[in-house]
């Protein structure tokens, strides 16, 4: 879960209006509305909100007064109610618990997300509320709102990790960056490591204090040989590149950009099989490379074990992995990397979907990894109704038809990552009615077929 303070500070709020179209087009919901009057709340108009925020927020010194920001999860790994409940206690910890705020839950994207729409100009002294380091805090805050609420705690995490197993200072960076954490020299000692995660600093280490083990773990250096050259055979084992330009293009607006071709994304390679180690073993494949160049090595993180190894003492790298020139954008990879595909057939349509979808991205059978596991309940509900909708409006830019060879229908839910049979997830009755009208749009293009060819003669 990450957390964005948005630029947008505007003293006019036009993060009300912002969310408020999102609410109308049906790609929003308000779910929160704290600490305002009884004469501004659900019901009241948009410009309202905004008046009345602008009215508390009038001081000279704050130019600026608009307070919003971004809390977002992973695909749906929460629920919209969920992260209002998340949201509300980040506010308390921004020092925000007394101010008037909305929060409003966006599905417009795969990541389940809110915005909060407050002001930095303090409700009952008129005086700003204190911004300084506002990022760094935010990151803080949400860290000890997650550990609150979820007991995610970031300090166990670290020490979990401190304790594994690693020959050199890269090998523990490279582990450290796996979990989102990053190493740096202190600037006033060199002898000094700083520990951070979002630029907050979450542990200093003595350089002398840091514990490197060469000796080999032979036994399970063998077991893990036998693991990798017999999932290998199993699982495809083509890598290609991952190409990731949300950086770049979330520092200049969209008509400023250069075409992709002139600028460089961040880089990162992946395959079937380093998911499946991943997933089954807890063994996390990093390959090494430079620039836009193909890997040279790869290091092996055993989370079961608790070590780090150099990939060529295990199996060499050219032995275990086949390399491609392929690649894909990462926002894409992300979008489809998760979606449930028990079968070779499963996959082929949705290949075909993916590359009637995204032509430009030359989507190869390989970068689409079988994954039988199921959607959950409530997920499966929203994907029912969904698709309900779908087949009523044909208004839903997230859902696909597609049928295989033989004929039967399949619905594919772009943002809820899930392809099922149409007549499993619509149910009988609705699912003949759907047929019943495939058969009567076919009818109708024949008859225009047939009256075009007989105007011609």
């Amino acid at each position: 879960m990450i957390v964005k303070i948005l630029g947008s500070a505007s003293s006019d709020f036009h993060g009300v209006q912002y969310n408020d179209k999102k609410v109308e087009k049906g790609k929003g919901e308000l779910m929160l509305m704290k600490n305002f009057p009884s004469f501004i709340n659900e019901k009241s108009k948009p410009e309202d909100v905004r008046n009345y925020l602008k009215s508390i927020s009038r001081n000279e010194n704050v130019k600026k007064p608009q307070f919003h920001a971004v809390i977002s999860t992973k695909f749906q790994e929460h629920s919209k109610d969920e992260i209002t409940r998340i949201a509300e206690d980040f506010m308390n910890g921004m020092e925000y618990e007394k101010q008037p705020f909305i929060v409003v839950f966006h599905n417009d994207t795969e990541n389940n997300h809110v915005h909060i729409v407050s002001t930095r100009v303090n409700k009952q002294t008129g005086r700003k509320i204190n911004d300084s380091y506002e990022k760094l805090k935010a990151q803080k805050v949400l860290a000890e709102t997650l550990e609150k609420l979820y007991g995610i705690d970031e300090d166990a995490k670290l020490n979990n990790l401190l304790n594994y197993s690693f020959g050199s200072l890269n090998q523990l960076e490279i582990l450290l960056n796996r979990s989102g954490f990053k190493i740096s020299r202190d600037k006033n000692n060199e002898h000094v490591l700083n520990i951070l995660k979002n630029g907050v600093v979450q542990r200093k280490l003595s350089g002398d204090s840091l514990v490197f083990n060469d000796k080999k773990n032979i036994k399970r250096i063998s077991q893990l040989r036998a693991i990798l050259a017999k999932y290998s055979r199993i699982h495809s084992n083509k890598v290609f590149k991952v190409e990731d330009f949300r950086k770049y293009e979330s520092l200049l607006p969209e008509n400023k950009r250069r075409s992709k071709e002139d600028i460089i994304p961040v880089i990162e390679f992946d395959s079937e099989l380093q998911k499946k180690l991943r997933d089954v073993f807890g063994l996390d494949i990093v390959f090494h490379h430079k620039d836009n160049n193909q890997p040279f090595g790869y290091t092996v993180i055993d989370h079961k074990d608790g070590a780090v190894y150099k990939g060529s003492d295990i199996i060499k790298m050219k032995e275990l992995f086949e390399f491609t020139s392929d690649k894909i954008d990462k926002r894409l990879f992300e979008s489809i990397k998760d979606f449930n595909i028990p079968n070779y057939e499963i996959k082929k349509l949705m290949l075909d979907f993916l590359q009637a979808k995204y032509p430009e991205n030359n989507m190869k059978d390989f970068m689409l990894f079988s994954n039988k596991k199921l959607k959950n309940k409530e997920v499966f509900m929203r994907i029912r109704n969904d698709v309900k909708d779908y087949i009523k409006t044909q208004n839903r830019a997230d859902i696909g038809i597609v049928t295989n060879r033989d004929g039967k229908y399949y619905a594919i839910h772009s943002r809820l990552h899930y392809i099922g049979e149409l007549e499993a997830i619509i149910g009988e009755n609705l699912y003949q009615k759907f047929l019943n009208t495939q058969v009567t749009d076919l009818k109708e293009d024949q008859s225009k077929t047939k009256n075009v060819c007989t105007s011609s003669n």
